[in-house]
């Protein structure tokens, strides 16, 4: 098993044809991931990388059956472009963009707090199940399958915990970056909750940054429901911002 994504997830890019969504949609499609189309409002109709573009998140969803999203869309239209994916049914939203107004994202988080959908980001680097789907930036080579999850703040610190653990002789079931910004969709606790009850997830790994509740919500949660399975966390960064003091 994985979690949010895996062989089946049908894939489109938000910002497909722009320079970002290009680049790193054709890691993916060459990872195996199964990209079924992109968006790019007025380039509908058209094809891209061999895939369909459609002008709108619906139109791709009726006609490919997409069911998740990553959106690399400039910061003053991932907003919408997150609500849209939304608002058409998208199950797993992946919002990689860097820089979205946090006054936008509370209008997104209200929005899809009445959606049954996952939002994760923004600026994050995505979600991966090895050999099954890379919706995200991260360098796929990196990761191989196990029985390991990754939750993680950081996008660096993602990789660099992949790599140690594969390293090891262990392989990862999935690694999800949640993103570092002040308001995100899915949070520590959620992430880590999920690869607590994927059977194939034996141990996790929490990567936090300094700043925040996050981890210490998590670490909360997991004492409370009696630590089922081992969770190794770790905190980054050598200041806490003023004011801020590490519990």
């Amino acid at each position: 098993m994985s979690v949010l994504v895996n062989k089946n997830s049908k894939i489109i890019v938000q910002g497909f044809t722009g320079s970002e969504g290009t680049f790193h949609a054709t890691q993916m499609i060459e990872y195996g991931t199964n990209v079924v189309g992109g968006v790019t409002p007025g380039k509908g109709g058209t094809s891209h990388l061999n895939k369909p573009v459609f002008n709108t998140v619906q139109d791709a969803v009726d006609q490919v059956k997409a069911d998740t999203s990553i959106i690399f869309v400039p910061p003053a239209f991932a907003a919408d472009a997150i609500m849209e994916a939304a608002a058409a049914g998208i199950k797993v939203i992946i919002c990689i963009t860097e820089g979205i107004p946090v006054a936008d994202m509370v209008k997104v988080k209200a929005y899809i707090d009445n959606k049954e959908c996952r939002l994760v980001g923004p600026n994050c680097p995505g979600v991966i199940t090895p050999g099954e789907a890379k919706v995200g930036i991260m360098p796929g080579f990196i990761f191989k399958k196990g029985n390991v999850g990754i939750v993680s703040k950081s996008g660096t610190l993602t990789y660099e915990a992949a790599d140690q653990v594969v390293k090891k002789g262990y392989g990862i079931t999935t690694a999800i970056g949640i993103g570092g910004d002040p308001i995100i969709g899915t949070t520590t606790k959620e992430a880590v909750e999920l690869l607590m009850n994927d059977p194939e997830t034996k141990i996790i790994v929490m990567i936090g940054e300094i700043g925040g509740q996050l981890e210490a919500e998590a670490a909360r949660w997991v004492k409370a429901t009696g630590n089922k399975k081992p969770v190794v966390g770790f905190i980054a960064g050598q200041t806490a911002p003023k004011g801020r003091t590490m519990e």
